[in-house]
C-alpha cells in the first residue's frame, strides 16, 4: 500500500503568509486613519447635541478641538474647519487629508469630509 501525502508545500505556505502579511500591513496603516475619522465624527455629533441655535463659531471650534485633543486626533487643523450660516444656526464642515507613508516613496492618502448642523435640537 502506498500512501499519498497531501497539503501545502513550503513554497505555497510562504506565498500565503506573504499575502496575509501584506494585508495586515495595509490594515495597520489604514485603521488609525479611519479611527481618527470616526473620532472627528463623534466629536462633531457630541458638539451638535450640546449646541443651541445661537452658538458662536469660534467657541464651537474651540470646543471641537478640545474634544479632538482628548481623542489624540492630530490631522485636523483649524484651516480644515469651516462654518456656514443656515436657518436656525450654523453648519460645521470639516475637510481634511491624511497621508501615511506605505513603502519607500509610496503613500496612502485618505480624504475625509463630514458636516454637522449646529442648530437648536440638532443631532443628525
Amino acid at each position: 500500500m502506498k500512501y499519498k501525502q497531501s497539503g501545502m508545500t513550503l513554497t505555497s505556505f510562504l506565498m500565503v503568509l506573504a499575502v496575509v502579511g501584506f494585508g495586515l500591513y495595509i490594515g495597520m496603516k489604514l485603521l488609525p486613519m479611519y479611527q481618527e475619522y470616526y473620532a472627528v465624527k463623534s466629536a462633531m455629533k457630541s458638539l451638535a447635541a450640546e449646541s443651541t441655535g445661537d452658538v458662536d463659531p469660534s467657541r464651537a471650534m474651540e470646543s471641537l478641538f478640545k474634544r479632538l485633543d482628548m481623542n489624540y486626533s492630530e490631522s485636523v487643523k483649524r484651516d480644515n474647519v469651516k462654518f456656514e450660516r443656515i436657518d436656525g444656526g450654523w453648519r460645521m464642515n470639516v475637510n481634511y487629508e491624511v497621508r501615511r507613508n506605505m513603502i519607500g516613496n509610496l503613500d496612502v492618502v485618505g480624504n475625509f469630509s463630514n458636516s454637522q448642523d449646529l442648530t437648536s435640537g440638532s443631532g443628525n
